[in-house]
Order: C-alpha cells, then structure tokens, then sequence
C-alpha cells in the first residue's frame, strides 16, 4: 500500500503576510478605485473597458512596490455584472502576481447573510476572493462571527470600521456605552464606542494567534487619518496596541507624512498608508506613475 501524500500546507495568517509585505516594501497599499474623474484623466472610458486597462496599468506600475492593493467594489459594482467581472480579473492578477489584497467593500449584516457575504470573499477559489475585506461591527461585533471564522480556516483577513472621518459618524463611534458590552467585559461599561470595537478586535486577533508585538494579528482596524487626536483619546492605542491599522484619508482627502505621528503616535510602525488618487493622479503612464510612487514611498517610511 502506498504511503498517504503528505498534507498541504495552508497559507500563513494574513497578519504575517501582511506584516512581512510591509517591512519589504514599505507601508504603501494602493487604492486602485476607479473614479469616473479619474478614467477621464487617464483619457479612459467610464465603461468596462475603461475599468479594465485602468486596474491592470495600475497593478503593473505598484507590484513588489506596496505592501498591499485595495480595490473600493462599488467603483466596479457601478458597472454591473461586466465591471464585476474586471474586478474578479483584478484580484485574481494580483493574487497570481503575489500581491496582496484588501477588498474595500465594508460588509456588515447578521447570520447567513453575513455567511454568505464572507464566503463571496474570503472562501478560496470564490470568484471574487481576497486576501483581506472591511468590514463593519455597528450592528454588534458578534455579528462578523461567521466572517471571522472563515478568515480564521482559511488565513484571510479582516480590517473593522472603527474611527471613520464621515460627517456624523463621531456620534455613533465617540459615543459611551451605557450598559456593559455583549463580551462582558469588566471596562465596558462607559467605554467609547469605537474602544470597545478595538478591544474587541484585540481578542479576536489574539484567538487567532498574532496580535503581539513582534507578530501581527489577522484582524485589524480602519482608522481615518483625518479624526485628529481621537484614536489616542479615545484609548484605541490602548484597547488593541498591535492591531495592523488601515488608514484610508492620505493624499487627496488631505492627510499627509506629519499625520502619520500626529494622529497615531506609537502606532505609526503598524498603519498602511491608503492612497488612491493621491497616486493614481500621476496617470496612465507607467514611467510617471512609478515616479510619483517613489515619491511617496520616499515620504512614508
């Protein structure tokens, strides 16, 4: 009788390979959202063609050059079936050319639904898999339960909306529990919203075995780089301190190097500068995209 194959191993946790992507080439991800504004600089069509060349010109300029791409779906969603199709040829690209990837599409909902939303992403050999998703915890953190079980079989990754720069949203994400939170933890009670999120996030990194200091977790925050002092004040630091952060809002939305301290303070070594136009501005060209590239990797170090 034959000797049995030897097992395949798995992936390693997207924390690592994250953390690993980051110290090789900087902490760079690229937001390959393809703005109408922008098609129409790069002298592209707003249609399924236009998304096409525009994600593979962009793919080729960053390989090796970011820790990660970040495609917004809605910016592909708009386009119906033939702009989802582009955006599966995208993350399959990037997936063969050993980059990895965020899928922005900020899922958040209950049960089955919530399943089936994970499964769309982080299930290997689903049509529209990614090494990583947002997602959002204000209908209750217990509610990503089946997306973070799935990262957890399968070394994906999950960033959660924390502190987000949208107008209203500090009165839901500044605001003080009143009752302690579903986890029972004893400092819930009067927490901020968003501290209890990031606390949260602690535990589920740490259950997935990373969230130290000298390994990242798979679970991380998105945390704006424009809320100012509110990441430290509200005790985000302290709740989840080794938490990859995902901070969209450099760039064109107004955030620059300095905030990379500012607003972040020691956990300036775990952020992943999110930059769409502020890079893909530079256009279509390659020479002048991996140009304006070295500039900012130059900057945010």
């Amino acid at each position: 009788m034959s000797a049995p194959a030897p097992a395949v191993p798995g992936p390693a946790p997207f924390g690592q390979r994250l953390q690993a992507a980051r110290r090789r080439c900087g902490p760079l991800v690229a937001g390959i959202d393809p703005h109408a504004s922008l098609l129409e600089e790069w002298g592209l069509p707003d249609d399924p063609t236009g998304l096409w060349a525009f994600s593979r010109t962009a793919l080729a300029a960053v390989r090796g050059q970011v820790a990660a791409i970040k495609p917004q779906s809605a910016f592909f969603e708009r386009h119906g079936s033939a702009g989802v199709a582009v955006l599966e040829e995208l993350l399959a690209a990037a997936r063969e050319a050993g980059v990895l990837t965020i899928l922005d599409v900020k899922r958040g909902d209950i049960g089955s639904t919530m399943g089936a939303y994970a499964a769309a992403h982080l299930l290997p050999g689903a049509p529209l898999e990614a090494d990583a998703i947002t997602v959002s915890p204000y209908l209750g953190v217990g509610s990503l339960d089946p997306a973070l079980q799935l990262a957890r079989d399968h070394g994906k990754g999950l960033f959660v909306l924390a502190l987000t720069s949208n107008p209203g949203a500090e009165h839901y994400q500044h605001a003080r529990l009143s009752a302690p939170a579903a986890t029972d933890h004893p400092a819930a009670a009067d927490d901020p919203s968003a501290h209890s999120v990031a606390r949260d996030v602690a535990r589920h990194a740490e259950e997935h075995g990373g969230g130290t200091k000298s390994s990242w977790g798979s679970i991380g925050l998105v945390v704006g780089a424009t809320v100012g002092d509110a990441y430290r004040r509200l005790g985000l630091d302290v709740a989840a301190p080794h938490a990859p952060l995902l901070a969209p809002g450099f760039g064109a939305q107004g955030a620059g190097p300095r905030e990379l301290t500012e607003v972040f303070g020691e956990s300036a070594g775990h952020v992943l500068v999110a930059l769409s136009r502020g890079l893909l501005s530079a256009g279509p060209d390659q020479e002048a995209l991996q140009e304006r590239l070295r500039q900012l990797r130059s900057q945010y170090r």
